[in-house]
Parts: structure tokens; C-alpha cells; sequence
């Protein structure tokens, strides 16, 4: 009655959500399905009603939910920063249809008002290659 299974066991039902979220509060952007997004999205809501109020006790709450302290910290420094004056309501989640393989129900679930330079986090810059003369080296003859 109070949550969804998602049909698996407990720990890995908590494993699950805990790596969800540190992925959500570092790219504030997934894709997921639709049920995970549902179960996920209240557990996004209180973690940043928790960063808002800056106490020691809510920081150590943080930490031990996501057992990550970068993920804790941006949610204390930037996303409750960002979400001062908004009373609830900071994740939002968008139907995006159906999965190819198993055809089953997907949704992106982002954060309201999101920064879309945190998609890019981990994706190495291109460089171009430099315009050297490219020079060949000729391969020693071998002497019997």
C-alpha cells in the first residue's frame, strides 16, 4: 500500500533509488521508466526540502541517503539555493514514450527550472586534431 516494489527485493529496491537519485542531483536530468520516476520523485522532493534548511543534522541526513557527499553538497550549495522561494513541486516528470525492446512505459523526470549545462558533466571535450605534417617512418629492412 505505502510504495511500489518495483519486484525486487528490499535492498536492491534501495540500491536502486539511491543511485537514481545521485544521478538525478548530478545531471538534474534522467531517462527512466515510469514507475521508477513515480517512486522517485517524492524521494527527489525531500531531499531538497532537507538541503534548504542548512543544519547539521540535515546534512548528515543527506549524506547518509545518498552516500555521496558531492551529490549532498550540491544539493545544499546550488539546488536549495535555487529552490528558496518555491514551496514544493521541484522535480516534474515527462512521458517519453515507450521502450523499444520490451515496450515498456518510459518518462524523463527532471528537475523545474533545471541547468542544462549539467547534462554535459561528463562528457569529455572534442578536441580537434592539430594540422601537423604527418610524417611516416619507413620500417627497417630486416637483415637475415
Amino acid at each position: 500500500m505505502g510504495y511500489k516494489k518495483l519486484n525486487r527485493t528490499s535492498e536492491h529496491r534501495k540500491a536502486l533509488i539511491k543511485n537514481m537519485l545521485n544521478s538525478l542531483v548530478k545531471y538534474e536530468q534522467i531517462t527512466t521508466t515510469l514507475p521508477k520516476a513515480k517512486v522517485l520523485k517524492p524521494q527527489a522532493d525531500k531531499l531538497i526540502t532537507l538541503g534548504k534548511k542548512d543544519t547539521l543534522q540535515n546534512t548528515r541526513t543527506l549524506i547518509s541517503k545518498l552516500q555521496d557527499e558531492a551529490s549532498a553538497s550540491k544539493i545544499r550549495k546550488t539546488l536549495s539555493k535555487r529552490y528558496q522561494n518555491r514551496k514544493g513541486g521541484y522535480t516534474r516528470i515527462i512521458k517519453a514514450g515507450f521502450r523499444y525492446g520490451d515496450n515498456a512505459p518510459m518518462a524523463v523526470i527532471e528537475f523545474v527550472d533545471r541547468d542544462i549545462e549539467a547534462k554535459k558533466v561528463d562528457k569529455k571535450k572534442t578536441e580537434k586534431p592539430k594540422a601537423t605534417d604527418k610524417k611516416v617512418k619507413a620500417p627497417k629492412e630486416a637483415t637475415a
